[in-house]
């Protein structure tokens, strides 16, 4: 990535970690999941964040979503639990693993195929063996053939820049995880699940050396489509690694500013210092920090709520019972136990 991509990444992540957001309840959690919704969403997924919670916590489907949406975040989810783990003995990386964990991935919506080649199931993780493009008339991948020496030949180089990185560089941290990804992808090893697999190793790289694992949200897909595209046309990697970089400094610089704005203030809980209410003559202003206390974590209480805005739970209730009138928020499930959903803002 460029030098003024590192210093500002470097900047953030020093901020992010400052201001405590990852010591929250279930950060970490609900951080995973989000990945793990948007990576399914851009290959066509339309569950939502809150209907993955409920997918993922309860066993609560939705019947606004197909059977094979549900069925790959519940995969997805199981691949990135094993993945973790494993990442984390830091062993090598082979063929082997990569197949195992594509099975993994595509457990429940694999299909089976039979080529002239030969018959495979991406269900197993097998590498496929057939040609694919990416896309009506798009740019046709790499021989089916020549994959198992490629892919062989990824994971060696792989390995050695693992044991050659030094560890207290964030950015070559960053910047190898998403060579990974974009090698991965470029060889297109499977017939299904290649974006969702590539995604899954950078997070997994992320993870083993011990920085803020990179969400592609859905609203990304155009661009971050566009930089695969770009890189492979000029043959030129730091086009994607420097989208990449652009894209995780786009959503920290979200995150912390959804953050403050729940918060209101920094305030020194110990020293009981007075928390600086918001301007109660601004009715929007406090919709807007209720909506953004709800997106943060739709678990929130009242009193929490009550709290970081700096107003009494009565004055809450009014402002809550008619963001639910207005249809701007709801209430799902009892009291105990329940979550908020922003519906629209």
């Amino acid at each position: 990535m460029t030098n003024e991509n590192r210093n500002i990444l470097l900047k953030l992540l020093e901020q992010h970690q400052e201001s405590g957001m990852s010591e929250q309840i279930d950060y970490n959690k609900f951080y995973l999941y989000s990945i793990i919704t948007h990576s399914t969403a851009i290959e066509g997924s339309t569950v939502t964040e809150v209907e993955a919670i409920l997918l993922f916590d309860e066993g609560i489907t939705s019947s606004k979503r197909t059977v094979v949406e549900q069925m790959m975040n519940l995969d997805l989810k199981a691949a990135y639990e094993y993945g973790m783990q494993w990442i984390l003995r830091h062993e090598p990386i082979t063929v082997e693993w990569l197949v195992l964990l594509a099975s993994k991935v595509m457990a429940r919506t694999g299909s089976e195929y039979h080529s002239a080649s030969g018959d495979f199931s991406a269900a197993k993780g097998e590498l496929r063996k057939l040609n694919v493009t990416a896309g009506f008339g798009g740019k046709s991948y790499m021989s089916y053939q020549k994959v198992p020496a490629r892919l062989e030949a990824f994971c060696e180089e792989l390995n050695r820049r693992r044991k050659a990185i030094d560890v207290s560089d964030v950015s070559a941290i960053y910047d190898l995880s998403f060579w990974a990804h974009y090698e991965l992808v470029t060889i297109h090893p499977w017939a299904d699940g290649n974006g969702r697999m590539s995604r899954l190793l950078m997070n997994l790289l992320q993870i083993e050396f011990g920085v803020l694992p990179t969400k592609v949200l859905k609203e990304d897909k155009e661009a971050y489509i566009q930089a695969l595209v770009d890189t492979r046309e000029n043959d030129d990697i730091n086009i994607f690694l420097d989208c990449m970089a652009r894209l995780h400094i786009a959503h920290l610089q979200s995150d912390i500013k959804q953050y403050e704005v729940t918060l209101q203030d920094e305030v020194d809980r110990k020293g009981g210092q007075k928390k600086q209410k918001v301007d109660r003559k601004s009715g929007q202003k406090t919709r807007d920090t209720i909506i953004a206390l709800i997106s943060s974590n739709p678990h929130i209480t009242t009193a929490q709520m009550s709290e970081s805005l700096g107003i009494n739970r009565s004055a809450l209730s009014k402002h809550i019972k008619r963001m639910q009138e207005d249809g701007v928020i709801r209430r799902v499930g009892p009291d105990k136990g329940g979550f908020w959903e922003v519906i629209s803002d």
